[in-house]
């Protein structure tokens, strides 16, 4: 089989990222949305994320996107600029190829490129045989703790996991003046 390009995602992939998505709002329990967003809510999304230097990437196999993943502000308060929260999405026939793990190699990259020290996954249903714990635990994302019974979703109630991973030396080196963060801090 064929690997899939990973690639920046472009507005020309947001119909099938709104697909990817909706399935997951629908059937998952990963979201907590209940309602799959439209087309044009994901656009402002992905313009919002794009517009802020943040990654934005899909997997990409001969034309058809199997799925994505993007990076984006943990918390809009300042002093939380060098985290980014992390969200990865697999269409329901590509889950088990290893798309996921694909996806977010490249966006860990993509986000120590640009200078963050931490990256954290908030995991919805967050129990430790979920297929989104099991991937961030094999791309080194530590456990940082569980919010019990925080989601009603599908008849039950679900936790909530954070994982984080340290990057770029992570708390032990000053912040370094040239990363996205802080060009982005000094333009306010």
């Amino acid at each position: 089989m064929n690997e899939p390009a990973i690639r920046p995602a472009t507005s020309g992939d947001l119909d099938a990222i709104t697909e990817i998505y909706a399935d997951a709002v629908l059937s998952g329990t990963a979201s907590y949305e209940l309602e799959p967003p439209s087309r044009a809510e994901m656009e402002v999304r992905f313009r919002t994320l794009s517009d802020g230097g943040y990654p934005y990437i899909v997997a990409d196999m001969e034309g058809s996107v199997l799925g994505y993943a993007y990076a984006g502000a943990f918390r809009p308060r300042p002093a939380y600029r060098f985290i980014v929260e992390n969200s990865v999405y697999v269409s329901p026939q590509a889950k088990g190829r290893g798309i996921g793990l694909a996806l977010m190699r490249r966006l860990i990259q993509e986000v120590e490129a640009l200078g963050f020290r931490q990256m954290i996954a908030v995991i919805g249903d967050g129990h430790p045989q979920s297929a989104s714990v099991k991937l961030h635990a094999k791309l080194g994302f530590q456990p940082s703790g569980i919010l019990e019974g925080t989601g009603y979703k599908h008849g039950k109630w679900l936790d909530t996991a954070f994982m984080q991973l340290s990057l770029n030396g992570g708390r032990t080196l000053p912040p370094d003046p040239d990363s996205l963060p802080e060009r982005n801090f000094r333009r306010r």
